[in-house]
């Protein structure tokens, strides 16, 4: 039979499983709200489907992101 303290951690971890639930749902809902450019903003080339897809929101191609975080 469980005592109070076991009762209590599960419960704890019930909860904290669904917070993170739903901070997981929001921030994806987020990321498709968000609109990826075709082109970059910064030296007007085309940005591949599959970088839109991977980045939501993308501005840059892969070149002037690179040299941007470089």
């Amino acid at each position: 039979m469980a005592d109070a303290a076991d009762i209590a951690t599960e419960r704890e971890c019930i909860l904290r499983q669904e917070a993170l639930a739903r901070l997981h749902a929001a921030r994806g809902a987020q990321r498709t709200s968000l609109a990826s450019r075709a082109t970059c903003e910064e030296c007007g080339d085309p940005i591949p489907q599959a970088r839109r897809a991977a980045v939501p929101g993308v501005r840059l191609c892969i070149t002037c992101q690179k040299e941007l975080e470089a």
